[in-house]
């Protein structure tokens, strides 16, 4: 489904990425974690195509869209969920919600996108009606998520989604991720939280200064001391 191969990016003179390569198949969940700085958000706002790739390639469903204009990756069918959530904080619960399914593909089915997201997340129906900004931070992590996906994507993006939440909101949350993923969408996490990562993935990649370090089935990730020391922080 995704193929990233050989990607750079940088910071004006200062390189961010050098030759990530990672591959993706249709249903999978698959993390990338690494510690502070590795390039993590990187990585994930160029998939999004928020950020331009110097070199290397990106492949979605066959298609490569690495120079298409940012607003055009959506349309593909790949959402993201940003670090931080940027919610419209003055608008409403159901204006955010519905800023999702713009493009006309989703928004002919922006009733049956916002039941499936009030099933997902139920406080969402009792607070459609609520200013964002005035929600808990738990409460407009589950609004990003459920934004993303009033876009009907196939590819989901997720950056760093536990990022400032409680333990309890973060074991509901990724509850939550498993069960999107189960519905048939593709994930991509980027994920501090290493061991609640590793949990739900079927496949992780370790990104450590720009580089794709390690790559393989969790289980077999955290077996190896040093890249528990290393890399994992655990």
């Amino acid at each position: 489904m995704l193929e990233v191969h050989d990607l750079q990016v940088a910071y004006g003179a200062a390189p961010a990425l050098w030759g990530v390569s990672l591959d993706m198949r249709a249903g999978e969940l698959v993390c990338v974690v690494g510690p502070n700085g590795a390039g993590k958000t990187t990585l994930i706002g160029t998939l999004a195509g928020m950020l331009r790739a110097r070199a290397g390639r990106i492949v979605f469903e066959g298609q490569d869209i690495t120079a298409l204009p940012a607003h055009r990756f959506c349309e593909t069918g790949i959402a993201i969920v940003p670090e931080g959530r940027r919610l419209f904080t003055g608008m409403t619960v159901r204006e955010n919600l519905e800023l999702g399914s713009y493009l006309p593909a989703a928004r002919s089915h922006r009733a049956q996108s916002l039941a499936a997201a009030i099933e997902l997340f139920p406080m969402l129906e009792e607070k459609l009606a609520s200013v964002a900004g005035e929600l808990s931070g738990g409460q407009q992590q589950m609004v990003a998520v459920a934004r993303a996906l009033m876009a009907r994507p196939r590819l989901l993006l997720l950056d760093e989604p536990s990022l400032g939440l409680s333990p309890l909101i973060v074991h509901d949350l990724f509850a939550a991720i498993r069960r999107i993923n189960a519905s048939g969408v593709t994930v991509l996490l980027v994920e501090q939280n290493v061991v609640m990562a590793m949990q739900v993935s079927d496949r992780a990649y370790v990104l450590e200064e720009g580089r794709i370090v390690a790559h393989g089935e969790p289980d077999e990730l955290m077996q190896r001391d040093e890249l528990r020391r290393a890399y994992l922080g655990v």
